[in-house]
């Protein structure tokens, strides 16, 4: 008996090394080769210069600035609305079908195509509001495609936190806002900031809705108002690799490096400050 369960156990861990495997070495391939590929191209000019020679030669720099306005708005944008909305969801509202319905839209609209958010804020925020194709449009359209993800998020880290908490709290006479500012809050921030993180990786990796709400083959300064268009890294990338002729390979993959790098730092600021949060959890 024991001989079987413990054949069993070691076939069930096999078959999750390996599910892991089919994750890890392929993304791990990806990175090496952009790595490999694009680091030759990394120079002090690169990354300081504006696109010369019909963007193949000079840098990024435009692109890399408009990438982070972008993502830096988007996340100002949602990242409040998100948080009142779960605040609401897990704290206020009552379970009955209309809140059950509501969760699982917001569940689904994390699944929608990208190029969906892109066709919405460009009614939206281009056509009907006249903001034009801008940072503000392209801010908001990616704001609102990250909305569902800091929610989501949000709501689960801010159930998890246990109700005992909340319990001992209002039988001390704090109100039930009090608690949820000072209590519920404080003890979920490590969940929030997975959401946020989350966001953050999609926002600068999208190109589809910065195509229509923001992004410009090329402009030879930087963006001075929320109101004027902008380069960006994914976009910028899709260009050089399918619209502009002999392009060197190694000015891609330096995009495509660049853009990943720029994402792992986001996502490695947020982690520390997760973890700083985290620390001070007493449970």
């Amino acid at each position: 008996m024991k001989r079987n369960s413990y054949r069993t156990q070691m076939i069930a861990f096999f078959f999750l090394f390996l599910a892991m495997l089919l994750i890890v070495v392929p993304v791990g391939l990806i990175i090496v080769i952009i790595v490999q590929k694009g680091l030759p191209a990394i120079n002090w000019q690169f990354l300081s210069d504006i696109p010369r020679q019909g963007m193949r030669a000079g840098g990024i720099f435009p692109a890399i600035v408009g990438t982070v306005y972008l993502v830096m708005g988007a996340i100002i944008f949602a990242l409040p609305i998100g948080l009142l909305a779960a605040i609401y969801l897990s704290e206020y509202s009552k379970d009955n079908m209309l809140t059950r319905l509501i969760r699982l839209a917001i569940v689904n609209l994390a699944g929608v195509p990208s190029v969906v958010y892109g066709l919405f804020g460009l009614a939206l925020f281009v056509v009907f509001f006249k903001f034009g194709a801008s940072i503000l449009s392209g801010s908001l359209t990616l704001g609102i495609m990250i909305l569902p993800i800091i929610i989501t998020t949000s709501r689960e880290a801010l159930e998890s936190v246990p109700y005992s908490f909340r319990e001992v709290s209002l039988s001390l006479g704090a109100s039930k806002w009090q608690t949820i500012r000072h209590i519920v809050l404080p003890n979920a921030i490590p969940g929030i900031l997975t959401g946020t993180i989350l966001g953050l990786g999609r926002a600068a990796g999208e190109t589809a809705p910065i195509l229509f709400t923001v992004a410009a083959f090329y402009l030879p300064q930087l963006p001075s108002s929320i109101f004027d268009q902008a380069m960006a890294l994914p976009y910028h990338l899709y260009i050089i690799s399918t619209q502009v002729p002999n392009v060197d390979a190694k000015v891609r993959y330096g995009t495509a490096f660049v853009l990943l790098t720029l994402v792992l730092f986001m996502n490695l600021v947020a982690v520390i400050i997760r973890y700083k949060f985290r620390k001070k959890k007493k449970w």
